[in-house]
């Protein structure tokens, strides 16, 4: 039998998001004062926060997209790696934020950090808008945290489940029926 889902209740509005977004832009744009960043955004969860985002920095900023998947269409990562899309640019020398929608098990953030650590940049960072702390499993770090959460399933603001509620302009999460 197929499992079915609903939504719980709204965990981030979307006003408290917008300032909290305001907030991080204003975070990295004074921790970069005077130089330049390379933003790459983790598809598709991310692209809405990173557009948000990148639109509050005011500093010279270059934006790149990475595909990666650990999930497909499962609520729980397969631990499993796979770059579905590589970076266009060349990011040897650059301060490098990688832009991502969550941090869970970190098992994808790892592996995409030790990834881009192998071909040189300046600096590498990690700008998160969630932070799943209690169900980590390997050992990283964000520099940038939107909200800390708890361990729930959450869709909203470019989150998914099998490709749908990326759209809600504010988070939520999804619990079995």
């Amino acid at each position: 039998m197929e499992k079915r889902y609903v939504f719980g209740d709204v965990m981030i509005g979307k006003e408290e998001l917008k300032k909290r977004v305001r907030e991080l832009g204003a975070e990295i744009s004074k921790d970069y004062k005077g130089e330049s960043i390379l933003a790459i955004c983790v598809l598709k969860g991310a692209v809405i926060f990173m557009s948000d985002l990148i639109r509050e920095l005011n500093i010279e900023t270059k934006i790149d997209f990475m595909a990666v998947s650990s999930y497909g269409a499962s609520t729980k990562s397969t631990g499993v790696v796979r770059i579905l899309k590589d970076l266009d640019s060349n990011i040897e020398g650059e301060n490098v934020i990688i832009v991502e929608d969550i941090i869970d098990s970190g098992l994808t953030l790892k592996y995409l950090k030790e990834y881009l650590m192998a071909r040189n940049p300046k600096s590498l960072k990690i700008c998160t808008l969630l932070d799943k702390p209690e169900r980590r499993v390997a050992e990283v770090n964000a520099d940038y945290i939107g909200f800390s959460i708890e361990n729930k399933f959450i869709v909203g603001y470019g989150l998914d489940f099998d490709q749908l509620y990326r759209n809600l302009p504010y988070i939520s999460y999804l619990e079995e029926e």
